[in-house]
């Protein structure tokens, strides 16, 4: 995809973190689709139990494990062995999935493992990183949990949105998400709180155990039976309809994003 130019300074940069099952790939595909038609987007799933593709309605060929996998065994003398960042941006080029309406896919893939901090980690989120500022806004569906922080294996990013259902669990993890940045000096500029998944009943006891951890949440979305018929059908999440009520609050969420990005 070519770009005519940025709507934004630079790519700004969005990652969606939380518990598993709180709805996480769900909320970043139609946020996906909403950032999509005010600008360019490339979508990175960052989770191992890869689910964002599905979600977004588009398959995948091979992943960024793949070809790191690939460059790292190649041959002593090879061309790839010599220039590990020009065969990384050769291949990444490669990988990144094209899809409609502003939407470009890059999955990860397994994890890096042990020696997360070697130089060829070290050259491929550098080249991610180039490939990110090309696009209005990047998005990432992180793996669940905190693992991504404490191994410090998520970019910065311009905002960090730590997602919680309407359990103690769940808002533990997304309040974990925000304690454990601040203690390893992750570079977000913001933590936003969104509460998914929120019925009538549910609502009153979320924003008690909110105000009691001292917590603040900028978005609830509600539970969304048509979410779950669109899992049950295996249809992409993507294709909800735009009157459905988590479709109609992520839009809301959305449209602070975009004035965050464009300040």
């Amino acid at each position: 995809m070519e770009f005519s130019g940025s709507l934004v300074n630079k790519g700004f940069t969005i990652a969606v973190s939380g518990k598993g099952g709180v709805g996480k790939t769900g909320l970043s595909a139609l946020l996906i689709r909403c950032l999509s038609r005010k600008g360019y987007v490339l979508a990175i799933d960052a989770d191992p139990d890869s689910n964002l593709p599905h979600a977004l309605g588009m398959t995948v060929r091979k992943s960024v494990g793949d070809i790191r996998e690939t460059i790292m065994h190649a041959p002593a003398r090879s061309p790839e062995a010599a220039n590990k960042g020009g065969a990384f941006q050769t291949a990444l080029h490669e990988i990144v999935e094209e899809g409609d309406n502003n939407i470009d896919l890059l999955v990860m893939g397994r994890p890096e493992g042990e020696g997360c901090y070697c130089p060829v980690n070290n050259i491929l989120r550098q080249v991610i990183d180039a490939k990110a500022n090309s696009y209005d806004f990047t998005v990432i569906d992180c793996e669940a949990g905190l693992e991504h922080l404490s191994r410090r294996t998520t970019r910065d990013v311009d905002l960090m949105i730590a997602v919680s259902d309407a359990t103690w669990n769940g808002l533990l993890t997304a309040k974990r998400v925000k304690d454990l940045a601040k203690e390893l000096v992750v570079n977000f500029s913001e933590v936003m709180l969104i509460a998914n998944k929120v019925t009538d009943e549910t609502r009153p006891g979320l924003e008690r155990m909110v105000q009691e951890n001292g917590l603040e949440i900028t978005a609830y979305v509600p539970y969304d039976p048509q979410i779950a018929l669109a899992d049950a059908l295996g249809k992409p999440i993507i294709e909800l309809p735009e009157d459905s009520p988590a479709s109609i609050a992520v839009v809301q969420v959305c449209e602070k994003i975009s004035e965050r990005a464009t300040r």
